[in-house]
């Protein structure tokens, strides 16, 4: 096998040791082709493949989610991340349905062609979990829901690709076009998202072992990881790179802002002695939270006993940041409605079609701990406002 005459490849000499970085479409079939051809010519010592640990182990085990505990996965307050994360496979799910390859093919191809071989194999980038954390934790709260409304409707839009944007695909990779579109939607962040992930790799390409040195990422990193392949990065620049900063003081008091004003809201009317006025705060407080929550969990098809426990649980749980409604309505629906062993098999189909994401009954444990989680927080505001006009 030839290497393909197109192939985006690039060689370059530091220090006497010669390094191949070939650039790659992760919904083309060409770029499966290239990985493979490349490595078995080139015969490289190690092969360097733009995967971190978790991406990896999902394109080795298509059936990773078989051994998914969903429970365990909200009591450790991980759901939002997953939720993100199908998010994310959806939008590549459905490039490459669009595309007939499967999202992340010549990387995986690149890992086991090398393996086949004997050589080493290094993952050289950085944790998704850390890149999407950093650029979290350092945008606005403005640009927080503007992101936030992004992702939300990547979840569910059809998009019909014309040729075009077909050719545009296939020239870059799926990952990047969504950092990239995250980047533009928070442009202060846009370092954190590509550039930060363009010196990580660089750096982790650059202490690779061995003479010849093959690296497979995706074509839009080729340029950043040129310009800093040659420089000699610190251990300590590197562990900078990795730590998600801690949140910003107005992250950590605005949730616990509103509740508080509301007990200190009610307790004025109890010394007021205004029964009447308490009671109406009261019922105002219990309907604008549970109804919005049981609606959310209604639009998410959740059981008659999820949607009661949303209506319970919301009012209460507005009043205490540790613990959200999301949480209660999502530990009974995965209860009362468990996952089968088939929604475990199915969910990397499901989740690339609007309605998958309803009859699959893992996706749609997260569809209610979301959609309630979301009605109590827009009932919490409401409320608010309904107090503020009582007192």
């Amino acid at each position: 096998m030839s290497i393909p005459e197109n192939a985006d490849t690039k060689r370059l000499v530091i220090d006497n040791r010669e390094y191949i970085l070939v650039g790659t479409a992760h919904i083309s079939q060409d770029s499966v082709e290239t990985v493979q051809a490349v490595i078995r010519e080139e015969n490289p010592d190690t092969v360097c493949v733009e995967l971190d640990e978790l991406r990896h182990r999902a394109l080795r085990n298509p059936r990773h989610w078989e051994s998914l505990n969903l429970v365990q996965v909200l009591k450790q307050g991980q759901a939002p991340f997953l939720l993100t994360n199908l998010a994310l496979a959806s939008f590549q799910k459905r490039m490459g349905l669009q595309t007939g390859v499967k999202p992340g093919a010549e990387l995986a191809a690149a890992a086991q062609t090398a393996e086949e071989l004997g050589k080493c194999v290094r993952l050289v980038d950085r944790e998704i979990r850390t890149t999407l954390l950093r650029a979290w934790r350092k945008a606005s709260f403005w640009k927080k829901m503007n992101l936030f409304s992004a992702l939300l409707v990547s979840m569910f839009e059809s998009q019909k690709l014309d040729e075009e944007e077909l050719a545009r695909l296939r020239q870059t990779d799926t990952l990047t076009v969504m950092l990239d579109e995250m980047a533009e939607i928070l442009p202060t962040v846009k370092n954190i998202l590509v550039d930060e992930r363009d010196t990580y790799m660089a750096h982790y390409i650059r202490q690779a072992p061995g003479e010849k040195i093959v690296a497979i990422v995706g074509a839009a990193h080729i340029p950043g990881i040129l310009k800093k392949l040659g420089h000699a990065f610190s251990s300590e620049e590197i562990e900078e790179l990795s730590v998600v900063p801690e949140k910003s003081g107005v992250s950590k008091i605005l949730p616990w802002l509103i509740p508080a004003i509301v007990v200190g809201l009610f307790i004025v009317g109890f010394m007021a002695g205004n029964t009447q006025q308490l009671a109406d705060a009261a019922v105002a407080w219990v309907l604008a939270n549970g109804l919005l929550s049981a609606l959310g969990a209604l639009i998410a098809l959740g059981h008659p006993l999820t949607i009661l426990s949303a209506f319970i649980a919301a009012p209460i749980t507005s009043l205490n940041p540790t613990i959200g409604a999301g949480f209660v309505t999502g530990l009974v629906q995965a209860f009362i409605v468990p996952p089968q062993v088939k929604d475990m098999e199915y969910v990397s189909e499901d989740i690339a079609r609007l309605r998958g994401w309803w009859r699959n009954r893992l996706t749609r444990v997260l569809l209610v701990f979301f959609l309630s989680s979301l009605g109590s927080a827009i009932g919490t505001m409401v409320a608010f406002g309904w107090l503020k006009d009582l007192f």
